[in-house]
């Protein structure tokens, strides 16, 4: 296994890390100043499980280490982080449900899109700027709501909700071809 793809199981490992650390109760360990020392491992957790994510991409690409295990596993342990985490915000009432729902139910869209374009033409689809965009502002979404910078992360959040939307349209837009004929 290659680097890059041992990075990608890495961040799969550090999911469960994570949801344990954020799941103790907050006056287990403490506080540093008004945050909870529990949410502010977890957000450094979740921060090094994220720059595995661009990492792992920059290495297999700079390195001609692209695998088909990578072009699976990578999307899939993004996703399963960033869902866990927005789960676990929406249980401590940090997120609304209706932002979060939105973007899972993105998520597994573009997925059940990709999932048809390589059943169809053997074609992987490969992430835009959009996606990109959503992908960054999830993060730092995520992290800064996690570190209670309240107003920070709510403005991420939303703009992270829009990138979702436009992302997951232009996503569906650009690859309507592949519902011809079958509807």
């Amino acid at each position: 296994m290659n680097l890059p793809n041992k990075l990608t199981v890495l961040r799969i490992f550090m999911i469960p890390l994570f949801l344990l650390i954020v799941s103790l109760p907050t006056n287990s360990w403490g506080n540093v100043g008004d945050i909870p020392l529990v949410h502010l491992v977890g957000a450094v957790v979740f921060a090094l499980a994220s720059v595995t994510d661009w990492l792992d991409g920059f290495l297999a690409r700079k390195w001609k280490m692209v695998t088909n295990f990578g072009k699976f596993a990578d999307p899939l342990a993004d996703k399963m982080l960033v869902m866990a985490a927005f789960v676990v915000l929406v249980a401590l009432d940090f997120s609304p449900a209706w932002v979060v729902a939105i973007i899972i139910c993105r998520e597994l869209a573009v997925t059940g899109l990709r999932l048809l374009l390589v059943e169809e033409n053997g074609e992987v689809l490969a992430a835009a700027w959009p996606g990109k965009i959503k992908t960054a502002t999830q993060m730092l979404a995520i992290i800064f709501l996690f570190l209670h910078f309240e107003i920070i992360g709510a403005i991420l959040l939303y703009i992270c909700l829009i990138a979702t939307v436009y992302s997951g349209v232009d996503y569906f837009a650009k690859n309507a071809d592949v519902f011809k004929g079958s509807m």
